[in-house]
């Protein structure tokens, strides 16, 4: 697949004042504000070659973003990257064009791929830069072989390796909201924090995928990358400046605190049916055709983990996630100690901070406040930062700059896609929200001799019932380490009111 984007200059005298930016004008402006790149120039020829044309991946994230035409061919086939090279060179600008490819690929055919492509498609004038989708291989040994591989053939600053998830708005504003905010500062440790809770929840199960599904299982999926990116955000000690290096260091010194898990911190489950359902809840993981027959891989985990240094040390950090649940959530919650001195009679619950990844993106902290009228009762409530409500579906985030455009509030305007924000970041030149190799080896460590005894023993994940919170096991996992939970108070989205 590919794609050629080439952007016009826009004219200096245009009256921005009264004319909206188009969306690759916003985007061309706020990476000039925010990184003052000086490789990405508008009126570069950009061409943009997608590997796995035909995967789930490509047509769902990639495409809605870009134009296309189609080059077919096979992957181990060197004559097939001569002819997409033949190709690229015939389009306008293609022979001194800079070249991004996408490997949506499974990880079987990289090897082949990537040396195809370093052997038949480089740019000889432009830059050259590849997209690595995960997972980043099976485990510590195949990871480490695949970076191997990918050395040989490109430099780091050409390898992209993505998780989406960095490329979400409120993933990245974890950053903003620690280093930017004096309040939080001081209490951001082991003496105010109880424990922090790191949860991805899909209301859905496999639906027919539980082929590629089984083959990882929910820690590879979610936890080892999802997660654990998350958790460094919230762990890492402030860098010396938001340049990509200097923020990946300190992600990585947060890796190489944390022990490897041990089974006896986890809880494995594996969702059935429920009778009383409808439709696809009816089904349990073991009733998807695709699934293999008795199959003992985990749909649910939930694993505790510590960061052994001066900050958190003590502190239990709670990984959640699965699927057929009853919510569709992603966030991260800090949970706080609970007040001293209490002279409310055990009224009070613990202070929290919420930061909701998805959906509905928010920010709020759970806070005591007396109940009004005239008795002396505590009650729970929130202070409120809801991304709906408050930027008016996104717009006055991405016209930022008040010079540019009067329409700031226009309602039509949405928070760009996670794809749409790193891949930008990638012709930027900017490798902040991607994974680095000694990061990506961490990661590895941390869960690799955990899945290495899954992957041998099979011991039986817990069963619970599709549309629940999971097994019960895992809230007692929880508890014994912690974390309090009360059931007694939900957040209520203001935009719905």
């Amino acid at each position: 697949m590919t794609s050629q984007a080439t952007s016009q200059t826009s004219q200096e005298n245009q009256n921005m004042t009264k004319i909206p930016l188009s969306r690759s004008e916003v985007f061309g402006e706020l990476r000039k504000e925010l990184h003052e790149d000086e490789e990405f120039h508008q009126s570069d020829a950009h061409i943009f070659i997608i590997m796995g044309a035909s995967g789930d991946l490509a047509k769902k994230k990639i495409y809605p973003t870009l134009w296309n035409t189609y080059i077919s061919g096979k992957y181990a086939d060197e004559d097939s990257f001569s002819k997409l090279d033949t190709h690229i060179q015939s389009l306008p600008g293609g022979t001194e064009a800079n070249r991004l490819f996408y490997l949506a690929l499974p990880p079987t055919v990289y090897h082949d791929v990537s040396k195809n492509i370093r052997t038949c498609c480089m740019s000889k004038k432009g830059w050259n830069r590849v997209i690595v989708e995960k997972p980043f291989g099976h485990d510590l040994q195949s990871s480490e072989e695949l970076s191997a591989h990918l050395s040989s053939l490109f430099t780091e600053d050409q390898i992209y390796r993505i998780d989406h998830y960095l490329g979400k708005e409120m993933v990245q504003n974890l950053m903003v909201l620690r280093f930017g905010n004096r309040i939080f500062g001081p209490i951001w440790n082991r003496d105010s924090i109880a424990c922090v809770v790191l949860s991805f929840k899909e209301p859905f199960g496999t639906q027919g995928r539980g082929g590629y599904f089984d083959d990882f299982g929910i820690i590879r999926d979610v936890m080892q990358n999802h997660l654990l990116q998350m958790l460094c955000l919230v762990a890492m000690e402030k860098p010396a400046s938001t340049s990509s290096d200097d923020v990946r260091d300190e992600k990585v010194k947060v890796l190489k605190c944390i022990a490897p898990v041990t089974l006896s911190d986890v809880v494995l489950g594996q969702y059935v049916g429920d009778p009383e359902g409808e439709g696809d809840s009816k089904l349990g993981y073991l009733d998807d055709p695709t699934v293999p027959k008795g199959s003992t891989q985990a749909t649910f985990t939930t694993a505790v983990l510590y960061v052994h240094n001066e900050r958190w040390d003590g502190v239990p950090f709670i990984l959640r996630c699965g699927k057929a649940l009853n919510e569709r959530k992603a966030e991260v919650r800090l949970q706080f100690t609970d007040v001293p001195g209490d002279i409310f009679g055990n009224q009070c619950r613990r202070n929290e901070l919420v930061v909701r990844v998805q959906p509905n993106e928010a920010v709020y902290a759970k806070m005591m406040s007396k109940k009004p009228g005239v008795y002396f009762s505590p009650e729970e409530t929130e202070l409120d930062l809801t991304y709906k409500s408050r930027y008016k579906a996104g717009a006055s985030l991405f016209l930022c700059a008040e010079k540019h455009c009067k329409h700031r509030n226009q309602k039509d305007v949405k928070l760009p896609d996670a794809y749409e924000r790193l891949i930008l970041d990638v012709f930027c030149g900017s490798q902040m929200h991607f994974v680095r190799s000694d990061e990506l080896r961490e990661a590895w460590r941390i869960f690799t001799p955990l899945l290495h005894r899954i992957d041998k023993e099979k011991p039986k994940p817990i069963p619970y019932k599709y549309g629940s919170r999971g097994p019960t096991e895992a809230d007692d996992l929880s508890k014994k380490v912690g974390f309090r939970y009360e059931g007694t108070y939900k957040w209520v989205n203001p935009h719905r009111l």
